[in-house]
């Protein structure tokens, strides 16, 4: 081979070779971009919520009619559904609205027990609490929740010896506990307390007279359902 050749081979290798090592080095100047963190399997796709449960109402029996002494009134236990949509801030603080209806007999109690079933009423609590959601035990989540209801009374019938009943709608103060069992990202299993005061006045016209009072309801919200989370 000659020596023109051989240079010339020479520096071809030379070309291609740098070429080579100019192509890593730019490889190496690229960002490398990071790895997707893994998602819990637990977590939420959106920060919307709902839940739908079976809630037994638990009044506390107490009231009284102004001017008589030892008068009382008692109210019967329900159970009603309820749904409730909640929106999640953060993954721990969330708002809850909170919807369902039930209704109640209002009996005279204590001194008036005599007059029996008063009449009858339905309810409508409308309630909004805040939330801190606890995200650290997996698939078991608790909270608790502080919040304020508007109460709505409608459908209102006087029976027996009333022949006119009018409880006023009234705000009241609601506290929460309770927990979340996630069995997927979506769908869980949920059971919740909450403890409402509510103690709205009221009207009546019972034997020809009108009376009036406090209705002390302060009913306990016990209920069992189901989450799902989008």
């Amino acid at each position: 081979m000659s020596k023109m050749r051989m240079m010339g081979l020479l520096a071809g290798v030379a070309v291609m070779v740098g070429a080579g090592s100019m192509a890593m080095a730019a490889d190496l100047t690229q960002p490398v971009a990071p790895a997707p963190e893994a998602e819990s399997s637990l977590t939420p796709y959106s920060p919307w919520q709902v839940r739908a449960r079976a809630l037994g109402v638990i009044p506390m029996d107490s009231g009284s009619v102004n001017g008589i002494a030892g008068s009382d009134l008692s109210f019967n236990n329900s159970i009603t559904p309820e749904v409730d949509f909640s929106y999640f801030f953060t993954k721990n603080i969330a708002a809850e609205l909170i919807l369902g209806t039930t209704s109640a007999n209002v009996n005279g109690s204590g001194s008036i027990a005599g007059l029996g079933k008063l009449g009858k009423v339905w309810i409508l609590p409308p309630t909004v609490t805040l939330q801190y959601h606890f995200t650290d035990f997996g698939a078991f989540q608790p909270y608790v929740g502080a919040g304020v209801n508007y109460t709505m009374f409608y459908d209102q019938k006087a029976t027996g010896s009333a022949t006119k009943l009018d409880v006023n709608n009234t705000f009241g103060a609601a506290l929460q506990v309770g927990f979340d069992y996630m069995l997927n990202e979506h769908w869980g299993l949920n059971v919740d307390v909450k403890k409402y005061y509510l103690r709205p006045d009221f009207e009546a016209t019972v034997g020809g007279t009108k009376v009036k009072g406090t209705a002390k309801l302060d009913p306990w919200l016990v209920g069992a359902g189901v989450t799902y989370r989008f």
